[in-house]
């Protein structure tokens, strides 16, 4: 099986078999990191570094613990008090980068394609860490291996995303990352959350949650992206919980052993219900945060497979 990305920018770029190759590997990373010595010299003599336009501590540690348990040297780029507050150009801060020749770069970016055009500046390899409302390749192939693991396969299922579909870039990856594994997708969410064209991805929309969640096999929350919103699409924090926020009552409408998922920081009580987020029969939140550590190790494991062989491509 191969995998021939030199980046890791998005699921679109890749192939279904690609995906299966990253998930495959992910899992041996998931018993590596249940052991008591939980280092490798995969990556040692490599160089990764970690820059954070946004704010993000889950995902910034979560790569961060990726490197180091491969025996990457990891430093991490405070770029909300650098030198691009002070005009410099994405460019210059490619230029910066090539100066001290990583080996991986880990990015997250407030502007859809601005990892693209770093990827085609710098000499390295890039994996996006989430960029505008573009992509987030990472916690798709994260949501995909939790899937996998609860369900026993990650093909021809009925999958529901629910919430702030229009502003979640998490949402597009993992429509992309499911459609091309050929599963069954339901979004359901208020029709001011729901993005321009959406039936282009050929899914079903929903703005009720008990008939959206018939029958479903996963339950995938999305956090309501304030940040981005600049505009009244929601009544109130209280109202959208009473009618698109996850309890007990909407789930009995899904299959008596659906999964629900949510790829954090939550809103409880806005989003989901706290006690069903915590019930270990039913939530795989916690199991989410594990793989991602897993998935992002396999992630710069093939890429820097790729960064050594020639051709670039890489067996596994």
């Amino acid at each position: 099986m191969r995998f021939d990305q030199r980046h890791l920018l998005g699921i679109e770029h890749l192939r279904p078999d690609e995906i299966t190759t990253l998930l495959d590997l992910a899992d041996k990373y998931v018993e590596l990191n249940r052991r008591r010595d939980k280092h490798s010299r995969t990556l040692a003599g490599l160089t990764q570094i970690n820059m954070f336009f946004e704010n993000s501590t889950r995902t910034q540690s979560s790569f961060e613990l990726a490197g180091k348990r491969l025996g990457a040297d990891v430093m991490n780029m405070s770029m909300q008090a650098s030198s691009i507050k002070k005009g410099e150009t994405l460019i210059d801060t490619a230029l910066t980068l090539n100066a001290m020749h990583p080996d991986l770069l880990v990015v997250r970016h407030p502007h859809s394609g601005a990892v693209d055009l770093l990827a085609q500046k710098v000499n390295c390899a890039v994996i996006n860490a989430g960029d505008g409302r573009h992509e987030h390749p990472t916690q798709a192939l994260l949501d995909a291996l939790t899937i996998r693991r609860a369900k026993g396969r990650i093909h021809r299922l009925n999958i529901a995303i629910c919430g702030d579909i229009a502003h979640s870039r998490v949402a597009r990856s993992n429509l992309l990352l499911l459609g091309k594994m050929e599963n069954r997708v339901r979004l359901i969410g208020p029709p001011t959350l729901m993005p321009n064209r959406i039936g282009d991805f050929g899914v079903e929309v929903y703005d009720d949650m008990r008939e959206g969640l018939k029958d479903v096999d996963v339950v995938m929350m999305l956090r309501l992206q304030k940040e981005r919103m600049d505009g009244g699409f929601i009544p109130s924090e209280r109202e959208y919980f009473h009618r698109f926020g996850l309890d007990a009552e909407k789930l009995s409408h899904a299959k008596d052993d659906a999964i629900v998922m949510h790829p954090g920081p939550m809103n409880r009580g806005v989003e989901i219900d706290g006690t069903l987020a915590d019930d270990i029969n039913r939530s795989v939140i916690q199991e989410q945060v594990e793989m991602g550590v897993a998935v992002r190790m396999a992630a710069m494991d093939l890429l820097a497979r790729n960064l050594r062989a020639s051709p670039k491509e890489v067996m596994v």
